[in-house]
This record gives C-alpha cells, sequence and structure tokens, in this order.
C-alpha cells in the first residue's frame, strides 16, 4: 500500500514566552524567556522557585470561548483547549459549534505527563479526606482521567476518528504527532489534531525539586535559569503550556487548497529497554542512536540533508552526551555538524507539552527560514566545546533551511524523533 504524504496545514501554541502563533515567533526571533519567579514556590520551601508558565493566559483564552466555558477550561485542560482551537481555525477549519456535524475524517492523539494534578491536589485529595464527596461535582472525573485532554479536543471540534490520550513522560508531544502521522499515511484518518499539554502545578514539579534535577541557583536572574549546552547548567527549569498542529494527507490539504507549513517526512519511536546505562531516568545511548538513525531512514534521505537539530536538551547532564549521540547517528562531526538549538532555554521543560511546542518551533523556522538562538550557553559545556560554532546563539537567518530534526527522549527511556521537510508546493 502507498503511505500517503502527511503535511502540517495548522499550528496553535501557548507557551511561557507568547501565546498564539505570531507572538511566539517573534519571542523564538528574539530570544525572549517566558521564565519567571514564582512566589508560591518560595512560599512551599522548593529549591527552585523558576518555572515557565503562560501569562495572562485568560485574556487569551476569551478569544476562543464564552464566560460559562472559561470557568471549566482551566489548567491542563485549558491550555489544550485553546491550543487545538487555535491550530484548527489556521489551518482553514470550522469547529463543531458552527459546523454541527461530526467529522468521521479527522481525529486527535494529544497526549500529556499528568493530567489536572491541581484538580486531585485542591480538590479530589481533600475533599475526600473530609468526607465531602458528594460536593465534587459531576465534572471531577473529566478533569483527572487521562483521556480528559483528548476528550475535551474532540468535543470542540466534532472529531470522530481517533480520538486518544498518549503519555510518554517527556517524548509525549513528539509522539503524538508521530502516532498520528502514522494514522494518516496508512489512509485510517485524513486528519488528525495532534499535541501535547500541561499545566502549572507544584504539585506536579515538587518530584522533581525531590530529585534535585531542578534549576536551583539562578532564583534571583529566572531568565538565566535555563542553560542547555552549558558548563553552568544545573538542572532543568519546570514550564506548562500547550502545542497542537493539524496534520492532513496531501491530497486532501491541496484539494480545499489549504496554506502548507511543512510536510512530516519521517517519524520513529523507540524505548533502549533501560539496559546498556539506560534507566527510568537515563537513556539507553544506543537507543537514541536508534531512534535518530530510524527516523531520517523513514525520511528516505541522508543524514547530510539535515539543516537543523531542535533538541530534547533540558540543561541536565546529558546534553553532552545528546550532542555526541546526533553526531553518531547522524555520522557527521563538529565540522560538518548541522545548527543545534533548545526552545527549552526560553521555555523551560513544559514536560507532555515539551515535545509538541518544540515541534511547532522547528516548524515556524523551516517556515520562515531562520534558526532561533540557544540562551545562556556562553559557556559552552567543554565536552563538546567542538560543536561550539554550531550552536546559535543569536538568531539566524537561514532563507535555505529545508530539514530539520526534531527529537525527544523521557523518563523510561522513551525516544521519538521526527523529520520535519519545508513544503516548496
Amino acid at each position: 500500500m502507498e503511505k500517503k504524504r502527511v503535511v502540517v496545514t495548522g499550528m496553535g501554541v501557548v507557551s511561557p514566552n507568547g501565546a498564539g502563533i505570531d507572538d511566539f515567533e517573534n519571542a523564538l526571533r528574539q530570544g525572549k524567556s517566558g521564565i519567571r519567579f514564582l512566589p508560591l514556590l518560595e512560599e512551599l520551601k522548593f529549591a527552585c522557585q523558576i518555572a515557565g508558565v503562560p501569562q495572562d493566559f485568560e485574556e487569551t483564552a476569551r478569544k476562543y470561548f464564552d464566560s460559562k466555558q472559561l470557568e471549566y477550561l482551566t489548567g491542563n485542560l485549558g491550555y489544550a483547549a485553546v491550543s487545538a482551537v487555535e491550530a484548527w481555525r489556521d489551518a482553514g477549519l470550522t469547529p463543531a459549534e458552527d459546523a454541527g456535524e461530526t467529522d468521521w475524517d479527522s481525529g486527535t492523539i494529544f497526549g500529556c505527563g499528568i493530567c489536572d494534578m491541581e484538580t486531585i491536589a485542591g480538590r479530589v485529595v481533600p475533599m475526600v479526606n473530609d468526607g465531602k464527596v458528594r460536593r465534587l461535582g459531576t465534572r471531577v472525573v473529566e478533569r483527572v482521567m487521562g483521556s480528559g485532554v483528548s476528550a475535551q479536543v474532540a468535543g470542540l471540534l466534532g472529531l470522530g476518528n481517533q480520538v486518544t490520550t498518549n503519555s510518554s513522560a517527556c517524548s509525549t508531544g513528539t509522539e503524538a504527532i508521530a502516532d498520528a502521522a502514522w494514522r494518516i499515511r496508512t489512509g485510517l484518518a485524513k486528519r488528525m489534531v495532534a499535541g501535547g499539554s500541561e499545566g502549572a502545578s507544584p504539585y506536579t514539579w515538587g518530584g522533581f525539586d525531590s530529585m534535585r534535577v531542578l534549576s536551583r541557583k539562578f532564583n534571583d536572574a529566572p531568565e538565566k535559569g535555563s542553560r542547555p549546552l552549558s558548563a553552568s547548567a544545573g538542572g532543568f527549569v519546570p514550564g506548562a503550556g500547550a502545542g497542537a498542529l493539524v496534520l492532513e494527507d496531501l491530497e486532501t490539504a491541496q484539494n480545499r487548497g489549504a496554506r502548507i507549513y511543512a510536510e512530516i517526512a519521517g517519524a520513529m519511536v523507540n524505548c533502549g529497554g533501560q539496559r546498556g546505562g539506560g534507566s527510568m531516568t537515563a537513556p539507553n545511548p544506543e537507543g537514541i542512536v536508534r531512534c535518530i538513525r530510524g527516523a531520517v531512514a523513514d525520511a528516505g534521505i541522508d543524514s547530510g540533508e539535515i539543516d537543523a537539530i531542535n533538541g530534547h536538551l533540558t540543561a541536565t547532564y546529558a546534553d553532552p552526551h545528546e550532542v555526541k549521540s546526533w553526531s553518531r547517528a547522524l555520522e557527521r562531526g563538529p565540522s560538518d555538524f548541522p545548527f543545534i538549538n533548545s526552545t527549552k532555554s526560553m521555555i523551560g521543560h513544559c514536560l507532555g507539552a515539551a515535545g509538541a511546542l518544540e515541534t511547532v518551533a522547528a516548524i515556524l523556522q523551516i517556515h520562515h527560514g531562520f534558526v532561533h538562538p540557544s540562551l545562556n550557553c556562553e559557556d559552552v559545556h567543554p565536552d563538546i566545546e567542538a560543536f561550539a560554532d554550531r550552536i546559535a546563539r543569536t538568531c539566524v537567518a537561514y532563507p535555505s533551511l529545508e530539514t530539520i530534526a526534531k527529537a525527544s527522549f523521557g523518563f523510561g527511556d522513551v525516544n521519538s524523533c521526527l523529520i520535519i521537510r519545508k513544503w516548496k508546493g
């Protein structure tokens, strides 16, 4: 069976440094950080007291939903809803409340790392413990069930094809896009909304703070806290938000005259099996290499065609190892290595939303011909000093940019990689 080509026709984003595609693109170009000091984390005695959290979200959400809807669409569900509806409209499509019919050809794979932790910790647990079960309300289950995020998107858009929430730690958003692309390729759907979201909650971030993997030395200088590729990196900065893409088979997109941003040319998802140096919290290097090479092979290209890499790059000890894995997988040393950058340097690590937000960033770069800067890596880690010239530290105009590799690696030794190509018509 001939594989259908998969293209991106719409995007939506709720990010710590910009809500909406235009604001997000401008923030990427300018190297604008969305990381801020959060007094609540200081009150709760977190060692890390900074985070990347979308600002003025209610104002953004009012562009899409009325007051009654906004009472429910908060946190994780709210971020997902806004990004999905923006992507749908950006693709030139009509939401269900206007169309009034189920769209059997369209579905969604929309993931999250953890569901609505704020509702669980702030409402469910204390009310159950106080014997107030009957006062929980009728919609609590919708908020806390893992599949609530994809169900919400499906209801807003009237989607009748596959509707699934995936969850693979930090790999979630990228994996969702890969899975959605494969469904379209095989002809099981004409269109999929793919993405990931994560709410802002100290109950989600507390475990990471306890593990001592969060940045704790820059509470007085939040914008300097996320330092991927840096010798002075001291852990990741937690973040929240959502990213969404509308994927379509090429024929469907062209038949309706859709604007095409880019093509998802290749994808690969695997696991290192927590062997060969891999564990619940560390990747098996061989798994990463195989994932990258698998995506390149799936795209049917040579590794030398990759112009840029949007890495996982979290500002932990793993960053130098990741760069070396890219070099090994692509068989390209420092002299011919692609440009590499980390969106997390501006927005922190948005967990289940990270891969989706970063894929949107990658597509904006390829569509508009630039490579955004990685902040706070003026002191490149000595183990990767040879690659320093390939790290974008200022915005690079790159009109001939044609191919970007985007990868995510998550707890559980899980990996996902996309090969994204410029659409030339």
